[in-house]
């Protein structure tokens, strides 16, 4: 099954769907089909992060942040991507992808994709990642206050703003390569 396909399908579903908080976790149903298959017929690690996307278009459009984006005419960007796999997920198998807002700093929101079959946890996705208006990045306090938010983010785990913190590293290395 291909994204857009998947994309659509999320999209025709979406009037019987509630809206949620922002910090509620929102829940899309999928099934492993063919084309999410690497060759140990298992769900490739790539598909993870592409799989995110549905989910994280989900509660981007229930939470009411596509909104809050029109608003600032800003688009979404994702920074960075991590992702751990516990258990593999086999043709056919059906799974969930719960997503959750974990919190934010001065740049970056981070958002959370569980893959849950059977009720056990296969694999997780955390993504950060900003709202890029005509004016530049629309700061994730002010975005988080037009959601009906707290401008100031819960605490964010340790090994979260260190993993942020690797990522900006490496885009300044990266930038001093380019030069």
């Amino acid at each position: 099954m291909n994204l857009w396909f998947r994309l659509l399908l999320m999209l025709l579903r979406r009037p019987w769907r509630k809206p949620v908080s922002a910090f509620d976790t929102t829940v899309v149903r999928m099934r492993v089909w063919p084309l999410d298959l690497d060759f140990n017929r298992h769900v490739t690690n790539g598909r993870y992060f592409t799989l995110s996307d549905v989910g994280r278009m989900d509660y981007v459009l229930r939470s009411g942040a596509f909104r809050v984006a029109l608003r600032h005419k800003a688009l979404p960007i994702v920074g960075d991507v991590w992702g751990k796999f516990r258990r593999e997920l086999k043709l056919f198998e059906a799974f969930e992808i719960h997503t959750r807002m974990l919190g934010w700093d001065e740049k970056w929101s981070f958002v959370e994709h569980r893959f849950v079959k059977d009720g056990r946890v296969v694999g997780v996705v955390i993504m950060r990642g900003l709202f890029r208006g005509r004016k530049g990045n629309v700061a994730p306090g002010e975005f988080a206050l037009e959601l009906g938010l707290p401008e100031q983010s819960p605490a964010l785990p340790d090994w979260l703003t260190q993993w942020s913190a690797s990522c900006d590293r490496l885009s300044s290395q990266l930038r001093d390569e380019e030069q």
